[in-house]
């Protein structure tokens, strides 16, 4: 249990997205939550996880606890990405471009608040994409950071 906090104080969270979601049964209808976390050290360290839970505070603590377990790790070149990188994740499509110094996270949506969480203090980003969900958009910037190269 004690670890457990120690964790928690670690990685800065973020939640990204609520979404009820619903299973028709014999019965009726049965509801779930399903919720997106965001984690970052602000070191370069940044996890997406996703999760359903029978109420949101269920769910958001199973997507933390996802989220902890795929952790990537972005190259940071003085607070910034080493060079422009273009990721797809569905019919998401991101754009991230290396800031210059003083110009801070230009970025919208999901992909602003994992830059936030990864540590990044210049870039300009961009959702190229037509969808406006926020859990395949996060997703993109993700693959976007894996194909950094340092």
């Amino acid at each position: 249990m004690f670890n457990q906090d120690l964790e928690k104080t670690e990685y800065e969270q973020k939640l990204l997205d609520v979404a009820r979601v619903v299973r028709v049964v014999a019965g009726g209808r049965r509801f779930r939550f399903r919720a997106v976390m965001a984690i970052g050290d602000q070191k370069g360290k940044v996890g997406l996880g996703v999760a359903k839970g029978q109420d949101v505070s269920l769910a958001v603590e199973k997507a933390t606890a996802k989220a902890r377990k795929h952790l990537v790790k972005v190259p940071l070149l003085k607070g910034t990405i080493p060079h422009q990188v273009e990721a797809k994740y569905g019919s998401a499509k991101v754009l991230l471009k290396p800031g210059r110094p003083g110009r801070g996270i230009v970025a919208g949506g999901a992909v602003r608040a994992i830059c936030n969480l990864a540590g990044l203090e210049n870039i300009s980003a961009k959702i190229i994409g037509r969808t406006t969900n926020k859990l395949n958009n996060a997703r993109a910037t993700i693959e976007a950071f894996k194909k950094l190269k340092s």
